[in-house]
């Protein structure tokens, strides 16, 4: 897939623009929209005018394409629901006027990265039920949204997740103590089984 190209695979197909114009006529939007199903479309040199795109429950499967990062304009993305895999690049940073973004239900992993906390204008995240792993970055956008935009990622810690690093430790040294108790006590079972034998 090349920089200027988006292609999907997805029995219809609706591509169509809106055009609107700012007050007093002093300039104009285009926004494109997209809608697709069961057919193959290229899109060429749109990639300053896309504002949306939803791939939802689609079963698209690989990982997300980087041309996406290129989508500057880019307003709302929505890849929930599919069998998605990799992890989340810090080039997404790039995204700085992405208002909504949805990535839940997948296999992403790895950590989120922390170019993520510079999209300011980013209002909606949905990062839950995929693998993702370590510290949630700091940033007042971030740690604004709801602990369900983070569910369901075992190994994701930091706020809003009620979970902290030490936390995510703790289950592991503790399994640690368990095994070894655990041990212990049956090296004394057996000493004991012995001794008792010796009596008989």
């Amino acid at each position: 897939m090349s920089q200027d190209v988006l292609s999907a695979i997805s029995t219809e197909s609706v591509l169509y623009y809106i055009v609107t114009y700012r007050e007093n006529f002093e300039g104009f939007d285009i926004i494109a929209l997209l809608m697709w199903k069961g057919t193959e479309q290229q899109f060429k040199n749109n990639k300053l005018i896309l504002r949306s795109i939803d791939l939802s429950s689609n079963q698209l499967i690989g990982e997300i394409p980087k041309e996406i990062e290129n989508l500057i304009e880019l307003v709302s993305l929505n890849l929930s629901s599919n069998h998605l895999t990799g992890k989340i690049t810090s080039e997404i940073g790039r995204l700085t006027s992405l208002e909504f973004l949805d990535l839940s239900r997948n296999h992403l992993f790895g950590p989120i990265p922390s170019s993520l906390a510079q999209i300011d204008r980013l209002s909606l995240l949905n990062l839950s039920n995929n693998n993702l792993s370590g510290r949630i970055p700091i940033g007042t956008q971030l740690q604004s949204f709801v602990a369900s935009s983070y569910e369901g990622n075992a190994d994701l810690c930091g706020k809003p997740l009620d979970k902290n690093v030490r936390e995510m430790k703790k289950p592991h040294t503790r399994n640690q103590k368990q095994t070894w108790r655990h041990k212990y006590v049956l090296f004394l079972n057996n000493i004991v089984d012995r001794i008792t034998s010796l009596w008989r």
